[in-house]
């Protein structure tokens, strides 16, 4: 072959590339569903992050992850779960603002809440459940019956603020207690549900 038309091959291959999509950068794409679905989730160490994902996963990877710092706009979604990690009894103040700011349209779109913290590394009683998701991310939200789940967490001290990752290391150190099998459950449960 020729370099002129070996050239020309490249420059042509190459554009060709530029003007399809499958160029673009790989980003992960929720399998086609009916209904539009969501997880808005809040976390300091990634716990609730992942969490999510394998939500999304159980649910047959139909649904959007988004970080709540991302800002994303939900309206366009049908259903929505939300999740936070716990700290010091609270979730994150981010998601309270943005569910008290949102509920009179976000309510009616919630589908699942759920919960991911250490709690000391215990089981999780109806207690636990009624003071971090009914308390909290049900009040709110102002979401009515939805099926709900809190997690055991998992803490990495290299991700937490010089001070907490002090308290923490003194305290026993870094644990990993959150189970992708349990997420990818809650996932199959909320997809029964709606």
């Amino acid at each position: 072959m020729e370099r002129r038309t070996l050239l020309g091959l490249g420059i042509a291959g190459i554009g060709a590339l530029a003007l399809t999509s499958q160029a673009s950068a790989l980003q992960y794409y929720p399998k086609s569903s009916d209904k539009k679905w969501a997880v808005l989730f809040a976390t300091w160490c990634g716990s609730s992050r992942d969490a999510g994902v394998w939500i999304s996963e159980g649910l047959g990877g139909i649904a959007d992850v988004y970080d709540l710092r991302e800002n994303p706009d939900l309206k366009k979604f049908d259903n929505i779960i939300i999740g936070s990690s716990i700290r010091s009894g609270k979730v994150k103040p981010e998601i309270k603002q943005y569910l008290e700011a949102n509920a009179s349209w976000l309510k009616d779109k919630i589908r699942g809440l759920y919960i991911v913290c250490g709690n000391g590394q215990k089981p999780i009683t109806p207690e636990i459940e009624k003071k971090y998701v009914t308390d909290q991310l049900q009040a709110y939200s102002s979401a009515k019956d939805v099926p709900s789940h809190v997690f055991l967490g998992r803490v990495t001290a290299a991700l937490l603020d010089p001070p907490i990752r002090e308290a923490l290391l003194s305290r026993g150190g870094e644990y990993d207690n959150l189970k992708r099998s349990e997420s990818l459950a809650f996932g199959q449960e909320l997809l029964k549900h709606a």
